[in-house]
């Protein structure tokens, strides 16, 4: 029996739905937003124990509106978020999650991986000091010593480094899958956003009980594109969460250039994206390189993750097979 076999039988969906496939497959808006809505409706009916991880940030706040809308029309029940605290966020990031946890009535759970986070407290550690490896649980030092294989005596409070990214967002993580017993992981990820994601299908499976706690990841935007995204902020999710924004759309030069009395505070759209982010890393890690807001940015021709650390140091595939986003 495979490990794919063995997983929960009640489930019957589709590992390879959209295997080949990239974003021309999907060739307007409408055929994304119809294939999004099919696949979060077969994730919300076929998961006893989803979640819906949540960053703060442009892919999973859209993700959340399918849910939202397809719970809605359906039926179903919104399941809860899921926000990985890793110590290092944006200034704001915390504030705007609660905010909008709060307008839209979500429960929240907050995966940390307290063992680190209070060494740093305890210890009054900035972002790149050293933790001595044999500081930690013997959990955290397995993951060091035996899955990593990191043989130095201390690492860096580093989000964007191979051992700060495995403790800090995937071991935060599978904590809070194993304490929830979930069974399905809705996530944001998009098939052009990285090349190690260029593969995924809308449902892929994780069922490696050496490796996470099993678990199934349900995909609903991988045929987004970053335009595509922010088309979809504009014209579909700011109009029909935002009282007073044009029911046509309305694409903002600026914090200062909202339509009908509309503030900033009133979006649901990180001010980091106002500020020329384009990818919310960590505080530390993550460089803008123009003051332009983020869906005015030349997108198609230079890279979304460019400034962020984790990728200049090409570790993303192997961070994935451990399980992480």
């Amino acid at each position: 029996m495979s490990e794919t076999d063995s997983f929960p039988e009640y489930l019957d969906v589709d590992y390879t739905a959209g295997e080949g496939e990239d974003p021309d497959d999907y060739p307007t808006i409408q055929d994304k937003i119809e294939q999004a809505i099919e696949v979060t409706r077969e994730g919300l009916e076929q998961y006893r124990k989803p979640v819906v991880m949540w960053t703060g940030g442009k892919d999973s706040t859209l993700t959340l509106y399918f849910i939202k809308e397809v719970a809605e029309q359906f039926g179903l029940e919104v399941p809860a978020a899921v926000f990985i605290d890793h110590f290092q966020h944006f200034d704001g990031i915390h504030d705007f999650v609660d905010h909008w946890a709060d307008e839209w009535d979500l429960e929240v759970i907050y995966a940390r991986n307290e063992d680190v986070g209070e060494y740093v407290a305890e210890h009054g550690l900035e972002p790149g000091d050293d933790i001595p490896v044999e500081a930690l649980s013997e959990h955290n030092q397995h993951h060091v010593r035996n899955i990593l294989e990191y043989e130095e005596d201390t690492f860096p409070f580093l989000l964007d480094t191979y051992v700060g990214n495995h403790l800090l967002k995937t071991v935060a993580l599978n904590g809070a899958l194993e304490e929830y017993d979930v069974d399905g992981v809705i996530s944001g990820v998009r098939w052009d956003e990285q090349e190690a994601r260029a593969d995924e299908t809308f449902f892929s499976p994780r069922h490696d009980p050496e490796t996470y706690p099993p678990h199934d990841r349900i995909q609903p935007i991988l045929q987004f594109t970053e335009r595509d995204v922010w088309e979809a902020f504009w014209h579909f999710v700011v109009p029909d969460t935002v009282e007073g924004f044009p029911d046509d759309g309305y694409v903002p030069q600026s914090d200062d250039d909202l339509p009908n009395g509309v503030v900033q505070a009133d979006i649901p759209v990180s001010p980091k994206y106002f500020a020329g982010f384009r990818s919310l890393g960590s505080e530390v890690s993550t460089e803008k390189t123009t003051e332009e807001p983020a869906w005015l940015q030349n997108l198609e021709d230079t890279t979304e993750r460019a400034g962020r650390a984790q990728d200049k140091e090409d570790l993303m595939q192997r961070l994935r097979d451990l399980g992480y986003m």
